[in-house]
Formats: structure tokens, C-alpha cells, sequence
């Protein structure tokens, strides 16, 4: 039979959230109120590492000399959680902290052991910047790619993973397959992520490029786009994928999927009412902001 101990040291991403959406800072969170003040313990920040999967470079120097001088005055106030390796220790959570403190000429941090898989590590990497950041459209795509391929799960449980709808998750990796000088108008802010999702479901690299570059030239609204390439003569499409019907009128699920793809979230109309997902604070703010309502 496993100790408490075992038990709270192997438990997964999964098994922390259940069938709740992912939330990087809940994750956190969790594992410090579950955690036993006695196994916390203070480990030498010399023998801290990156995360190896994390894409974060760069940390905002003022930011951490501000924290730095927290720390000198008051301490660290909350662990990091870190993950024994071969040598030494990978952090999962905490590296502002981390940084702060061997600013601040500390020798050692309050550190939580978990045993979190390399596959786990790649995902949390991946959640903080897809809930921390201010990713581009590109950037976002290419981090659900990478989720994708690591988890070996279905977009369909990626979006239910990351509390996003399908469509979401499905428009975005279509920029992956775009050319290249149409992600770079994208990555831009020339061409709306709305253009960019009308141009990501035509076949021809050639007809996408010329319309992004009119999009551009002659101001083009998605509605003009998406009535220009209407036309099936002209503009051949990609496979649409065949989903199964729902018990919702064809009115709903139509007004579900448009909210859905709008607010980037999975969106539900039931019992006169609508329910709309979000993962965090953050979240709650970027869909605010999409609908008007945090001015």
C-alpha cells in the first residue's frame, strides 16, 4: 500500500484537475495548500535548472530586481515546486522566484519535490506561456501543435483540456499550414486573425498569398473575404471535418459554433441559457475585452 507521501508525490496533471480545464496557477496553487509544511524543504539554488522545455528566455530585469528586494527585506513567501533529475533539480514552477533570489545573494529556496513525467513538464511549460503570456496567433498555434504531439490526445481533448472549444483549437492550427509570408502578416497585425482563418481552409498557396497581399492593399473586412472566397469555382477548399449532430436545433448549434470561434472558448446554449468557459482570471479578461465589457 503507497504512503500519503508516494501518493502525493506521483500525482499527475490529470489526476490533480480531474476533468477541470488545465489552469497553470491553480496548479500551483494545489500543490502547495496539499503539501505538508514538514516536506517542504530548503534545496541550494545551485542546483536548480530550467525547466528544459520551457521557451521563456527572457525575464523583465526591473520586475526582478523589484523582487529581489522583496526578498532581501521579507524572505521567499511561497516554495517553488521543483523535479529531482539526474543532477541537480528542473523547476516546474517558480523561476522569477528562483532568479530573484540569487539576485538578492540567498544560497538556498523553499522548494516542493514533484515527480512530474517529461511529457507533464512540457505541458506545464507550455500552459504557462498560453496562460501567462501574450502570445501571438502563431505562437499559440505552434504551442498547441507541440501539446498535440507530446500528449498524443485528439484536438478534441486538447480543447476540453485547455478549456477552449474545438473550433478554437482547430482554426489556429490551421495557421500552422499557411505560407510563410502570410504567419509573417499575422505575426504582424497586417491581416486579422479572422482573414487568417478564411485563408487557412483554401488549398492554393499561390490564390492565399494574393488575397492576403489585397487584404493588405485594399483593406479588405472579413466579410469581403469571406464573400470572395465563396465563390467554389475560383477557391478550392480543404476537407471540412464531418461532425455527428447534436440534440440542439440547427439554430443553436450554428450561433454555438460562431460565439465559440468569436470568444476563443467553448461555448454551450441551454435552458435559456449561455454558458461560456474560461480557464482563469486572465482568460476572463481576454474575452471581457473581446466583448467589450472590461473598459
Amino acid at each position: 500500500m503507497e504512503t500519503p507521501k508516494r501518493r502525493a508525490l506521483g500525482r499527475g496533471l490529470e489526476e490533480l484537475f480531474n476533468n477541470e480545464p488545465i489552469d497553470y496557477e491553480k496548479m500551483e496553487e494545489k500543490i502547495i495548500i496539499e503539501t505538508p509544511k514538514e516536506e517542504i524543504i530548503d534545496v541550494p539554488l545551485k542546483e536548480l535548472r530550467s525547466n528544459p522545455y520551457q521557451p521563456r528566455q527572457n525575464f523583465d530585469e526591473e520586475s526582478l530586481n523589484e523582487l529581489a528586494s522583496s526578498i532581501k527585506e521579507h524572505g521567499v513567501f511561497q516554495p517553488i515546486i521543483i523535479k529531482k533529475s539526474i543532477k541537480g533539480y528542473e523547476i516546474i514552477a517558480g523561476e522569477r522566484r528562483v532568479k530573484a533570489s540569487l539576485l538578492a545573494g540567498l544560497e538556498t529556496i523553499p522548494a516542493i519535490i514533484r515527480n512530474f513525467t517529461d511529457s507533464e513538464m512540457m505541458e506545464i511549460a507550455l500552459l504557462e506561456n498560453l496562460q501567462r503570456e501574450n502570445l501571438s496567433a502563431i505562437e499559440e498555434a505552434i504551442a498547441y501543435q507541440k501539446l498535440l504531439e507530446n500528449l498524443k490526445i485528439t484536438q478534441e481533448e486538447l480543447a476540453k483540456r485547455l478549456g477552449k472549444s474545438r473550433s478554437h483549437i482547430t482554426n489556429m492550427l490551421g495557421l500552422i499550414h499557411l505560407p510563410e509570408e502570410v504567419k509573417q502578416a499575422v505575426a504582424d497585425n497586417k491581416i486579422s486573425m479572422g482573414h487568417a482563418r478564411i485563408l487557412s481552409k483554401l488549398e492554393e498557396n499561390e490564390k492565399i498569398i494574393a488575397l492576403a497581399n489585397r487584404v493588405m492593399k485594399e483593406h479588405l473586412s472579413v466579410r469581403e473575404l469571406e464573400d470572395l472566397t465563396s465563390v467554389k469555382e475560383q477557391y478550392e477548399r480543404k476537407n471540412k471535418i464531418v461532425r455527428k449532430k447534436s440534440l440542439h436545433t440547427e439554430a443553436y448549434q450554428e450561433l454555438e459554433e460562431k460565439m465559440s470561434e468569436k470568444l476563443g472558448t467553448k461555448v454551450k446554449i441551454k435552458s435559456n441559457k449561455i454558458e461560456i468557459t474560461y480557464v482563469n482570471t486572465n482568460d476572463l479578461n481576454r474575452i471581457l475585452e473581446i466583448i467589450k465589457m472590461n473598459d
